[in-house]
């Protein structure tokens, strides 16, 4: 494989790069070419003449492009307005094809099946380069109608942008198509010699307390933990809503995991009612963080993907970076974290408004994040790429010290807070849940207008329990106590269903039995009463319990309820203790 890389200055100096390519592929024998078109204007006249001169020179080479925030050349930043980047492919057996079609979101489905089916035509196919115009687009169901494809597939690519972060429009491009300001161009790539690795960078950390996203409605995220989620960037990072809020929040993502894979999303704007549209879809029951992005994490994750794409001996590196990456570093320095990379084959690629890439079956939507794919032809040759050493005499960042003490501090609180709830839930003497909890979690059994799941209580009382505490004493009062709780708690477990148990008060339990009607209730309370009457406690001997069932009557207060429970146990006690009423 051979790659060519220039920028694009006039017609006259395109046909003269065209004609030394042409000259090349004569030469040696080219079985495939490829044009890779980046452009920071999405100017159709400008693009519509790079695509004439293409076809006039090289009409059997295909090609693809998009309007971008900016490209990457050599393994850096290219200030040229457009980037040219050709790919020559040598061995007989490799295929390169490109597909375009309109792309709004009412034609997600039917586009994605669209190409699935040009994929199955073509047993040959590998690998799935896409760049799209996004903008105002869910991309959710066209990401997830791919993941049938076939999963020896990788599927990769970038969000189509413009060089001026506010502006509206962008457009994708391709041999198979004129430029199109809603699209989809895809580049499939294939054959018995061509092999491709991909891989992502990410870097950012996640940072203090975990929130759920309590409403979301595609991109827009309405509210986190029940509050407006502008609240979250105030409180924590006192971000105002304002002209600058997009660019005071590009280096605090919310970090989430999809799919099984860490996921960013960075803010976009911030509505009146404190609502924030992200740049991609989050979906409503997710949970995460804030996240921070370090540039020593950042460079020291770049380090570990280098050292994995060395081992793939590339002949070409293609990267979609975020244009958060870019307004993060600066022109100036972004290169440090694309450069590592051309040491290691050719490196090319552009600044996007969304990387995707497959992982695991799944093709995810992501944002602020870099995406590598690394290409071959034939077996890998011997590596004899040096790993790049980072230098460690460097200080830890000051803001990477700081993370570390607030993620600590966070996770201490959180478990102080963890252990502080349950000693408010629970019983000290049996473990079990206290009455307030008990009572409460009766109530949510009975929440809900036409709640059509039937649930039934056990209340139990011990037999004659006060003459235990005043023969034997208290401790062993408290020791027949709470080995009626860990009986009660081995006994529902094996009998495999579910429950909620907890003490009523004194000598009283109180045993909810979700999904369950009166009548195997009883059979329950029934073993019950059997298991623990054949115990024998050390010092207090065998004793036994009354026991009181009904069912929840759907409409009716659950304080009639448990009153109804009460009648039911205590006409047990009336009728001779140790055994099972139901009402």
């Amino acid at each position: 494989m051979k790659l060519f890389q220039f920028d694009y200055k006039n017609e006259i100096s395109l046909r003269g790069k065209l004609h030394r390519i042409r000259q090349y592929c004569e030469e040696k024998g080219a079985s495939k070419v490829l044009f890779h078109i980046f452009t920071d204007s999405p100017d159709k006249e400008l693009i519509d003449g790079v695509c004439a001169v293409l076809d006039q020179e090289m009409p059997d080479a295909e090609y693809a492009g998009c309007s971008t925030n900016g490209n990457i050349s050599s393994g850096d930043f290219s200030p040229s307005g457009v980037s040219i980047t050709c790919m020559v492919f040598s061995c007989p057996s490799i295929h390169v094809e490109t597909l375009q079609y309109r792309l709004t979101e009412d034609v997600a489905i039917e586009v994605t099946d669209a190409l699935k089916r040009e994929v199955k035509a073509r047993p040959w196919v590998k690998a799935v380069e896409l760049v799209a115009t996004i903008r105002g687009l869910s991309m959710s169901a066209f990401c997830d109608n791919l993941h049938d494809l076939d999963p020896s597939i990788q599927v990769f690519g970038g969000g189509a942008f413009s060089g001026k972060l506010d502006a509206v429009q962008a457009c994708v491009f391709s041999k198979k198509g004129s430029c199109m300001q809603k699209g989809v161009a895809f580049v499939l790539y294939g054959g018995d010699d061509f092999y491709l690795s991909t891989q992502f960078v990410s870097g950012w950390k996640p940072l203090g307390k975990e929130m759920r996203v309590t409403r979301a409605t595609g991109n827009i995220v309405y509210e986190l933990d029940g509050q407006p989620t502008y609240d979250a960037y105030y409180r924590y990072l006192k971000i105002k809503n304002d002209e600058n809020f997009f660019f005071h929040t590009i280096e605090f993502p919310f970090y989430y995991i999809r799919n099984g894979v860490n996921i960013l999303r960075d803010p976009v704007c911030c509505n009146e009612d404190g609502s924030i549209e992200m740049t991609s879809d989050v979906k409503e029951g997710a949970t995460g963080r804030l996240a921070y992005g370090d540039p020593m994490t950042i460079l020291d994750s770049v380090a570990e993907t280098r050292t994995e794409v060395a081992s793939f001996s590339p002949e070409a590196i293609l990267i979609f970076s975020c244009a958060g990456r870019r307004l993060f570093w600066g022109d100036d320095r972004i290169g440090r974290e694309t450069q590592p990379f051309e040491s290691l084959a050719p490196t090319f690629g552009f600044f996007t408004s969304s990387e995707f890439l497959r992982t695991n079956g799944y093709v995810n939507q992501h944002n602020v994040t870099l995406v590598i794919a690394a290409m071959r032809e034939g077996e890998p040759k011997e590596n004899t790429t040096v790993a790049e050493k980072l230098d460690h005499t460097e200080r830890i960042s000051m803001i990477h010290r700081l993370a570390t003490f607030i993620n600590m501090a966070t996770k201490e609180l959180e478990e102080a807070n963890q252990k502080l709830h349950e000693v408010a839930i629970t019983d000290a003497l049996t473990g079990l849940y206290n009455r307030g909890e008990i009572q409460r979690r009766i109530e949510e059994q009975g929440e809900g207008e036409g709640k059509k799941e039937p649930f039934s209580l056990i209340m139990i009382d011990l037999d004659d329990f006060k003459k235990v505490n005043d023969t034997y004493g208290h401790k062993i009062g408290d020791e027949v106590l709470t080995g009626l709780a860990d009986f009660l708690q081995v006994s529902l477990h094996s009998e495999e269903v579910r429950y909620m148990a907890g003490r009523w008060g004194g000598e009283e339990f109180m045993i909810v039995l979700p999904g369950m009607h009166a009548k195997d209730a009883a059979v329950i309370a029934e073993k019950l009463r059997n298991g623990f009457a054949a115990i024998e406690f050390k010092g207090a001997g065998r004793q036994t319990m009354s026991l009181g069932v009904t069912e929840y009557i759907p409409g009716e207060d659950t304080d009639d309820l448990c009153i109804r429970v009460d009648d039911a146990l205590y006409a047990a006690k009336r009728n001779g203790k140790n055994r099972v009423v139901v009402k």
